[in-house]
Formats: structure tokens, C-alpha cells, sequence
């Protein structure tokens, strides 16, 4: 296999275009290393998880192109994509990724704020005497 696998994944406002090519491991964000690029030590695991959960870390070169939310909006845009080009990869990692929930796009997106209101259910306080 020395095609390249393209996917992308999405949450909230963030969008990651993820490239998957037969390699060694290295795995850069935006083109940096991903130890630089989320400097919340958390998120790696996160990142990482499709990988952890198919034993394929080292056998595959990442590379993300990744833009819009915050870090943790985009840390799960990217577990996604990866996710979905691992799938493009080989079929048969379709059951495993799909008991740990990681195939599935989360839809929970920010609610509008609306007139009125100080924010998007936020009332003024109510006073009965």
C-alpha cells in the first residue's frame, strides 16, 4: 500500500484534513510536531487513541491540516479523521473502531444566543416582590 489515504473529520467549528501516508510514525499538525503543536498534555491521548486502538502508531506518517475552534474542538476533529482514513485503509478496523465510538461524528454544536436574553437561555432575574 504506498497511496495516499485522505479523510476529514469535524467538531464544532473546527475542520482537520488528515493525510495518511505508509511510514514511520511522524505525525505533524499545521507543520509542526504534535508534542508542540497541543501544549495541553491531555489531548494527546486523545489524539493518539485510533492509533492506540488499531496497534498502528508506527506504521503510518500523519500529517493535519487543521483550522478553526479551540484545542480540544480540534483535538477531536482529528481523532475523527483519523479514525475515517484508517478505515479507508482496511475494512475489516471498522468493529473495533466502532465499539470505542470513534467513528461517529459528535453533533453538539454552540447555541445561538437569542434576543432578549443575555445569552443563549440566560433570563434576566426574576423578582416577585
Amino acid at each position: 500500500m504506498d497511496k495516499v489515504i485522505l479523510a476529514v473529520g469535524r467538531r464544532k467549528t473546527s475542520t482537520a484534513r488528515v493525510i495518511l501516508t505508509p511510514g514511520t510514525g511522524k505525525f505533524r499538525i499545521n507543520g509542526r510536531d504534535v508534542n508542540e503543536y497541543f501544549n495541553v498534555k491531555s489531548l494527546l491521548p486523545e489524539v493518539f487513541k485510533p492509533l492506540e486502538i488499531t496497534n498502528l502508531k508506527d506504521k503510518f506518517d500523519i500529517r493535519a491540516n487543521v483550522e478553526g475552534g479551540g484545542f480540544r474542538g480540534q483535538a477531536d476533529a482529528i481523532k475523527l479523521g483519523i479514525a475515517r482514513a484508517l478505515l479507508k485503509v482496511d475494512e475489516s478496523l471498522k468493529p473495533v473502531l466502532k465499539s470505542v465510538h470513534l467513528l461517529s461524528r459528535d453533533p453538539r454544536e454552540k447555541e445561538r444566543k437569542k434576543y432578549g436574553l443575555h445569552s443563549a437561555r440566560k433570563d434576566r432575574q426574576y423578582r416577585k416582590r
